[in-house]
């Protein structure tokens, strides 16, 4: 396996143990608002061709680490690499986002489905990782994620984004016995996915519920908090001796913050429609937070970013347990100065609330 890690930040804040600042990576940090991605991309061909390229993978996860302070790479993939799997017909369309071409949509269409062999027909994700982990050479610790089961079933349900989420409220409302099939079947391929990751080499998992904010309290802890409990609960939480932490992210979860903690993760991931100073008092110190800047701050000039930066540490106060991050993804027209401002903006005034 890969050398020792010579910044493992990352791992001690999520685990809520002392660091010397306060940790930054970003959701999103490989990608499209970095020219060098874009000429790696246009190189593979397609976007899914980028996901499902090991040696391609691995370069544009370590990209930004070329260019910035931080203290995590993130693997570069997909959510939906687990329909991928499925043989649902995964593509992505430019400027229309992902469709599914065999949409998931009856009791046979679930009845269909299986739980993909990670070694096999995702093995492209664990050469990724394991490559990542060679050439990082213990720089900074790889996070491995996954989509949510909700987030996960909307595209499968949907065929692709949606706006008004028809289809799989429908199901859920019209055919609850369906849904819960669906997701249990999600539920149990993500864990086994996650768990591979692990193995191959990921110090850290994320499991992102982009939609479960699109939910009611109740229907949000019946379909989708409630699959993530499953995956959590069966994760590998150790790994070649170190703690594996977890970190789970709902976009618009705030008011739920509590529900969440019960889960067992190590770390929530905060949006920013939520104060980090409310969410840590909810949370106490059962968990690690990470984020919280809007991601629309790196639109202004350096001098703003450093100030909203300034906010977002002031907001979760002193002590350890916070992981600077966005609220949700890099937007992809954002320069990569604004980046670069962020990041040094955390490395410089981050030490003092951890004195």
């Amino acid at each position: 396996m890969s050398a020792a890690l010579s910044n493992d930040l990352l791992l001690r804040a999520l685990l809520r143990q002392p660091t010397p600042r306060t940790p930054v990576w970003m959701m999103r940090q490989a990608g499209r608002y970095l020219p060098e991605y874009r000429a790696t991309r246009e190189r593979a061909g397609s976007f899914l061709a980028l996901c499902t390229t090991p040696d391609l993978a691995c370069e544009v996860t370590l990209q930004p680490l070329a260019r910035f302070r931080l203290d995590a790479a993130i693997l570069f993939s997909d959510i939906l690499t687990i329909p991928h799997a499925m043989n649902l017909g995964l593509d992505f369309e430019s400027g229309e986002g992902p469709r599914i071409a065999r949409p998931v949509q009856t009791a046979a269409d679930i009845a269909r489905l299986g739980v993909p062999d990670p070694e096999r027909e995702l093995r492209y994700v664990m050469d990724a990782v394991r490559l990542v982990r060679r050439e990082l050479g213990g720089r900074v610790p790889l996070i491995g994620f996954a989509g949510s089961p909700w987030t996960v079933a909307t595209y499968m349900v949907e065929g692709g984004s949606s706006k008004t989420f028809g289809a799989i409220k429908g199901l859920m409302y019209g055919a609850p016995r369906d849904l819960r099939r669906l997701l249990a079947i999600l539920a149990d391929a993500t864990g086994t996915y996650l768990n591979a990751q692990i193995a191959a080499g990921a110090q850290a998992v994320m499991l992102f519920d982009t939609w479960g904010g699109v939910l009611t309290p109740s229907t949000y802890r019946e379909f989708s908090l409630e699959y993530m409990n499953r995956i959590v609960e069966g994760l590998a939480r150790e790994h070649d001796g170190h703690r594996v932490p977890v970190i789970l992210f709902t976009k618009g979860g705030g008011a739920w913050l509590e529900d969440m903690v019960a889960s067992g993760c190590d770390a929530l991931g905060v949006d920013w429609t939520t104060d980090l100073s409310d969410a840590r008092r909810v949370c106490g110190d059962r968990v690690a937070l990470q984020g919280n800047l809007d991601p629309g701050v790196l639109y202004a000039p350096p001098a703003q970013i450093r100030d909203r930066v300034a906010q977002v540490l002031a907001s979760y106060g002193a002590g350890h347990g916070h992981v600077f991050n966005l609220g949700h993804g890099i937007h992809p027209d954002v320069p990569p100065e604004s980046a670069l401002a962020m990041v040094e903006a955390v490395h410089e005034l981050s030490p003092p609330y951890h004195a």
